[in-house]
């Protein structure tokens, strides 16, 4: 009895010189090709059953079988009826279709790795990606470095060599820090896509340190969070692809043409019988000085949320630039915009430094509104507001209610000391620089607390919210228009972005989203009716 030899060949998709080899070198063993799937048994009469499976495209892979040892009289009757000895050629067959399969896999790699070839007509082949391990290897879709602009045009002495790739995969990475299981290319650097081992931050230190100690300097990497499905990637590219830019006009020129705009708007924003006339300014601008005093005050509150996120910054190592104070002739200023320069390390330092501003800048503001309630006008009048501006801020209604009480009474004009409306004008510039939208320090804690994927969403959010409460104040239009084409982001990445914040600094983190909601939703609870007795 025969052992039945099966060969299943899966008719693929190849060129025309590789569909005629694979005809040619199958011929001889089969009666008759197949256009489609083919799946015989064929009876050899030899000492060897042959099976052809299809491995990759354009290879073949030939497995050979001994038969039993009865089947030794059957196939020398079958060698003396057909008068051929068919074990030599067979063999041959075997060898030279083993031959040629590796033959065409070495062909088959190097059209791979080859920038072009050209086909049996002369004409170009397009570059192929590069297979390894049977699978080929797609250029990473998606930005896992959003805010970082590589160079359009990238040399070969600016790309990572294939050894250097090497050096990172089998040295740099490990099985206790990020096992490695795919990498594709990404711009200049390389993606690698893989399983965390450990804490993210003690792998990252791990790594790092590695690839210092073998390549230097001249690479950067991040752990990060992949976009496509959340799941954690190193990234490493070249250090020279994330140099800063540059611009046309020197920052401290500009910076000081915004802060003098912003004093001015300052000092107009005290003065309300300037207000309502701009071009009148030219003719009285010693009236200016009369709001000297509110311009102090506000000044004084933006300049200690500057100042503080100025210092914890370089106490955990974060550079920033020359501040933008953005003028604004409704409120005096829109605070300033400042950008980070340099690579933040981890998202706890960034919640520290984006918290940081809107703290200390509430923490004053509050101290000023609430001596402006209890402490008595300089001048024995003071400024006589109207008690429904209370109902424009939840906190300053409240605290009104709390600290004047009966004294306020709906419809019931009313004098305070001017202290509260300059410290309510710090506070609702540091509420609105701490709303979670884009690159303003809301949008940075955000960030920071819950990573790029979550403070994304909430930033649409925000600026959705923000665009319909433009329609009924100019303040929110204005703001809304700087955010989307200056302060939308998105942040740039930061060196590894897996580790969550301690609690503490969330909780702070929270405190600052909560003030700037208290104070920019109105007041909806009615004052008292009755007539006010006094003061």
């Amino acid at each position: 009895m025969n052992m039945p030899a099966v060969c299943r060949v899966s008719i693929l998709s190849v060129s025309p010189q590789c569909s005629s080899c694979c005809y040619n070198r199958l011929q001889p063993l089969l009666s008759s090709p197949s256009a489609g799937p083919l799946k015989h048994s064929i009876n050899f009469p030899t000492r060897n059953s042959l099976r052809f499976v299809a491995r990759n495209k354009g290879s073949f892979l030939c497995r050979s079988t001994e038969p039993d040892k009865s089947d030794d009289k059957d196939e020398n009757l079958d060698k003396e009826a057909d008068g051929v000895n068919l074990n030599d050629s067979v063999a041959d067959k075997s060898l030279e279709l083993n031959s040629r399969t590796d033959q065409d896999k070495d062909q088959t790699m190097g059209m791979l790795e080859n920038p072009s070839l050209e086909n049996n007509n002369g004409a170009q082949v397009n570059e192929q990606p590069r297979v390894e391990d049977g699978t080929e290897v797609q250029v990473a879709s998606g930005s896992p470095l959003p805010g970082v602009k590589v160079p359009l045009q990238l040399d070969e002495s600016t790309r990572i060599p294939k050894e250097t790739i090497e050096i990172l995969r089998n040295q740099v990475f490990g099985f206790d820090t990020f096992f490695v299981t795919s990498q594709e290319p990404y711009e200049g650097g390389v993606l690698f896509k893989g399983n965390l081992r450990g804490q993210a931050a003690t792998a990252y230190e791990k790594v790092s340190k590695r690839m210092q100690d073998r390549l230097g300097d001249v690479y950067k990497l991040f752990l990060l969070n992949n976009p496509e499905d959340d799941k954690p990637v190193a990234v490493v590219v070249p250090r020279m692809t994330l140099q800063p830019e540059t611009t046309a006009v020197p920052e401290w020129f500009a910076a000081g043409a915004f802060g003098l705009v912003t004093v001015f708007t300052l000092l107009l924003r005290n003065v309300p019988a300037l207000q309502s006339n701009l071009l009148s300014v030219v003719d009285n601008l010693d009236l200016l000085k009369d709001g000297l005093p509110g311009a102090l005050i506000t000044a004084f509150v933006l300049g200690v949320h500057e100042v503080s996120h100025l210092l914890v910054a370089k106490e955990v190592g974060v550079k920033l630039g020359v501040p933008y104070f953005v003028p604004s002739w409704q409120i005096g200023s829109f605070g300033a915009i400042t950008r980070i320069v340099n690579i933040v390390p981890e998202r706890e330092d960034l919640l520290k430094v984006a918290a940081a501003g809107p703290l200390a800048g509430f923490s004053v503001g509050l101290i000023l509104l609430l001596s402006g309630f209890i402490l008595p006008p300089t001048d024995g009048i003071g400024i006589i507001v109207d008690p429904s501006v209370f109902h424009e801020s939840f906190l300053a209604g409240g605290i009104a209610k709390l600290l004047l009480g009966d004294a306020l009474k709906e419809g019931t004009p009313i004098s305070v000391n001017p202290l509260v409306i300059w410290a309510w004008a710090g506070l609702l510039i540091n509420a609105i620089n701490s709303i979670p939208a884009g690159e303003l320090d809301g949008g940075r804690i955000a960030f920071a607390m819950w990573g790029r994927k979550a403070s994304a969403r909430l930033s649409s959010l925000s600026i959705g919210l923000l665009g319909i409460s433009a329609l009924f104040s100019d303040v929110a239009f204005y703001w809304v228009v700087l955010i989307f084409f200056l302060q939308r982001g998105p942040i740039s990445p930061l060196s590894e972005e897996i580790t969550d914040p301690d609690n503490k600094y969330i909780a702070l983190g929270v405190v600052v989203l909560l003030l700037g909601l208290l104070v920019c939703l109105p007041y909806p609870f009615l004052f008292s009716n009755e007539a006010a007795t006094g003061f």
